[in-house]
């Protein structure tokens, strides 16, 4: 009989492999499901000091921030970020509030955080959003209605690449995260 030496059965070896295996790959299909969108809070909401309580929102459903940047966009700057609604009416004007003051621009990751970030957002028109949402919540007018959030993954790219530089999105590991979605 050795002293010091750990001696494995084959049968228990191949169930161990297995199971390394198995949480390999389940994490590499978390890893996948991860994906980022575009959030802004609009100068209404800027102006009426509703920064902590929107962040709030998004951290408090499990969301990771990875940019975050305040600016005042240029007129034609939101022209860019609008180009989808030159065509429409109120265009102009949706530029102009735009760029009419400051901007908080962020990213958030999370599983989800495109269809449930705009869950959270709730209707572009307040009188239409459910309440506990951030419009339904917080905003009365469809032409004030304080946040803006991509509408998929597309567009999501677009906007954050449009927004930020890629140097200024961060990559970390949050410890929350295992508490959120399970994975070690």
């Amino acid at each position: 009989m050795t002293q010091g030496l750990l001696l494995i059965s084959r049968p228990s070896f191949v169930s161990f492999f297995f199971l390394v295996v198995y949480m390999l790959q389940e994490q590499e299909a978390h890893a996948a499901e991860m994906e980022r969108t575009f959030i802004a809070i609009k100068p209404d909401g800027v102006q009426r000091g509703l920064i902590a309580e929107i962040i709030s929102r998004f951290e408090r459903k499990g969301f990771k921030l990875v940019a975050i940047k305040i600016v005042i966009p240029s007129k034609d700057f939101a022209q860019r970020h609008y180009h989808d609604l030159k065509e429409r009416p109120f265009f102009n004007g949706l530029c102009d509030f735009l760029s009419s003051g400051p901007v908080l621009a962020m990213v958030w990751e999370g599983e989800g955080v495109i269809k449930y970030g705009r869950k959270l957002i709730g209707a572009t028109d307040p009188q239409k959003s459910e309440p506990g949402t951030i419009r339904g919540d917080l905003a009365v007018v469809v032409g004030r209605n304080i946040i803006h959030g991509s509408d998929g993954p597309e567009t999501a790219k677009d906007e954050i690449k449009l927004w930020f530089k890629p140097e200024e999105l961060v990559t970390y590991t949050n410890d929350a995260e295992k508490w959120i979605y399970g994975v070690n």
